[in-house]
C-alpha cells in the first residue's frame, strides 16, 4: 500500500493528508505542537468561556473551493456565521465606510466613490467563481477563463494607491486601502492592489464569514473526514530530517521553505535550495487579545456590526504606516486589523463580555511591545475603548513564530506578497509544489495560492503527489 508521511498539522497539511488518503494513501501526519492545526486553534486566551482564534479569524476564501466540495466540509458540522458588514474602516468624526455582501448596496453607501467601485467590483463579482478557480491553483497555467482572468489580473497588478483614485471619495479610498493591506506591502508598490482586489471581491461574493465555535471548527471538520479514512495523527514530535520518517512513498512538508530546505537536506538540488533558503519573508504581526465588556464602542455606527475592522485611518495615513513597516521602522500610528468574529457568532462570548481578536503589522521579528499603540489606535475611533478591557493575551512577533515555525519574524502570510513571489511562489517553476527530491513535496502556504485557512496549497500539492505517482 502507498504510504505519506505529512509533516506538520497546519490547514494545508491536514489537506494534504484528506487529499491522499481519499485516494488509498496510507497517511500519518507529525505535528511539533501538542496540539493539532497550526493557524486554525482556538481557545480560552483570556479568560474562561470567551473563545478566541489563535490565528485566522474570518474567512473569505475558504467557502466555495475545490477542497471543500470535494470532502463536503459543511456536511463534517463545519458551519459559518456572517456579521452585517464584512468589514468596515473607521474615520475621524464618526465617519467611515462598510462593506456589504451587496455591490449596489455598498456603492450607495459611498457617495462619490461609489460609481468607482461598483465599476470594478460589480463585474469581478458576477464572475468570480470563474476567476477563484484560476488563482487557487499555480499561475502559471493556461487559463480556462483568460478575459475575466486578464481584469482580474489588470486591477491586480495595480498600486493600490493608483487603483484607490478610482475611488472618488475619502471614505472609499480608506475602505479599498484598508483590505488592500492585507498584503503587509508598500501600497504604492506594483501588484500591492492584487490581495485586496481578491479579498474585496471576495467580500461581495461569499462575504468574510467565521467558524461557529471558533477557527478551530475548520481543524475539527477536517479532522472527521480523516478519521474517515484512518489518517494516523501524532503531535509532539519535530522532524529535522527525512532520515526520522523511514521510507514512506511520499512526504508532504506544511513548512517555511527554509524548513523544508533544512529537513530535506543533501538530498535538495542546489537551485532548489538557494530558493528555499533565499525566499522572502514579509513584515510581521504583532497580536492582543482582549476581553471587552460590551463590546468596541465606535464612533463609526457600521463598525459596531463589523466582523472585521481595519483601523488605519486616512488614506494617506495608511499608506505611510504600511510604508514604515516594510522599511523597517515602528509607525507611532500602525495599522490594525480587528476581528469581532463575536459578532457573526455569539457562542464565542459570554452575556456582555466578548472575545476582541486585533493585531497590528509590525517589522519583522519587531522586539518591542505593540499592545499601547494597538489599544491608542483603537481609541483614536472609539473613545472608552481602555475602560472596557477586562484582561489581555500578547503574542509578539518572537511569540508567533514560537507557537507556529512557519510564521518567520511573525510573517503570519508566510511570505512576501511583492510582485515576483505572488507569481513566482516558493520558486520559479510550473510545479512550485515539487521540491526536486522524488516524492517530496512542500504543501505549506508559501506555495500557490499563498496564505488563507482555504487549505488549496495542500490540496494542489497532495494532487501533484498523485498525477506524477500516477504516471
Amino acid at each position: 500500500m502507498t504510504s505519506a508521511v505529512v509533516v506538520g498539522s497546519g490547514p494545508n497539511g491536514l489537506a494534504a493528508a484528506l487529499t491522499l488518503a481519499a485516494s488509498g494513501v496510507q497517511v500519518t501526519v507529525i505535528e511539533a505542537a501538542d496540539t493539532l492545526g497550526g493557524g486554525v486553534r482556538s481557545s480560552e486566551l483570556t479568560l474562561p468561556g470567551l473563545i478566541h482564534d489563535e490565528c485566522s479569524g474570518l474567512h473569505p476564501l475558504a467557502i466555495d473551493t475545490p477542497f471543500a466540495r470535494e470532502f463536503d466540509l459543511a456536511g463534517a458540522d463545519l458551519q459559518w456565521a456572517w456579521a452585517e458588514h464584512e468589514y468596515a474602516h473607521p474615520l475621524a468624526d464618526g465617519r467611515g465606510a462598510a462593506v456589504v455582501r451587496s455591490v449596489d448596496a455598498t456603492a450607495s453607501s459611498l457617495g462619490a466613490g461609489g460609481n468607482g467601485w461598483r465599476r470594478t467590483f460589480g463585474p469581478l463579482t458576477a464572475r468570480f467563481d470563474m476567476i477563484g478557480a484560476e488563482f487557487l491553483q499555480p499561475i502559471l497555467h493556461l487559463p480556462r477563463h483568460p478575459l475575466p482572468l486578464a481584469r482580474f489580473g489588470t486591477y491586480s497588478g495595480m498600486p493600490a494607491t493608483l487603483l484607490a483614485r478610482r475611488f472618488a471619495s475619502e471614505e472609499a479610498q480608506a475602505l479599498f486601502l484598508g483590505v488592500a493591506a492585507h498584503a503587509f506591502r508598500p501600497l504604492n508598490s506594483l501588484a500591492s492592489s492584487a490581495i485586496g482586489v481578491a479579498l474585496g471581491t471576495a467580500a461581495h461574493r461569499y462575504g468574510w464569514p467565521a467558524a461557529v465555535g471558533g477557527s478551530v471548527a475548520i481543524r475539527d471538520a477536517v479532522l472527521r473526514r480523516c478519521a474517515e479514512h484512518d489518517v494516523r495523527l501524532e503531535t509532539g514530535r519535530t522532524v529535522n530530517s527525512l532520515a526520522e520518517l523511514g521510507k514512506p512513498d511520499l512526504v508532504m512538508l506544511d513548512t517555511s521553505p527554509s524548513a523544508a530546505a533544512a529537513i530535506v537536506g543533501e538530498q535538495l538540488p542546489a537551485q532548489v535550495r538557494r530558493a528555499y533558503t533565499r525566499f522572502r519573508h514579509g513584515p510581521g504581526a504583532f497580536k492582543v487579545d482582549f476581553a471587552i465588556d460590551g463590546g468596541v464602542p465606535w464612533r463609526h455606527e457600521e463598525s459596531r456590526t463589523a466582523g472585521t475592522v481595519h483601523v488605519a485611518g486616512s488614506p494617506a495615513e495608511t499608506v505611510a504606516a504600511e510604508r514604515e513597516v516594510a522599511a523597517g521602522r515602528m509607525p507611532s500610528r500602525p495599522f490594525v486589523l480587528v476581528g469581532q468574529q463575536y459578532v457573526a457568532d455569539p457562542s464565542r462570548s459570554q452575556s456582555d463580555l466578548h472575545p476582541l481578536y486585533a493585531y497590528a503589522h509590525v517589522p519583522a521579528g519587531y522586539a518591542g511591545d505593540a499592545t499601547e499603540a494597538i489599544i491608542d489606535r483603537i481609541e483614536d475611533f472609539a473613545p472608552g475603548f481602555r475602560d472596557r478591557i477586562r484582561a489581555t493575551a500578547v503574542r509578539s512577533t518572537t511569540e508567533l513564530a514560537r507557537h507556529n515555525p512557519n510564521y518567520v519574524g511573525g510573517d503570519i502570510t508566510t511570505g512576501a506578497n511583492d510582485p515576483l513571489q505572488l507569481v513566482f511562489r516558493p520558486r520559479a517553476t510550473p510545479h512550485p509544489y515539487d521540491t526536486g527530491v522524488s516524492g517530496v513535496y512542500l504543501c505549506s502556504a508559501a506555495t500557490p495560492p499563498g496564505a488563507g485557512a482555504h487549505g488549496m496549497c495542500g490540496y494542489n500539492a497532495a494532487r501533484r503527489a498523485l498525477a506524477v505517482l500516477n504516471r
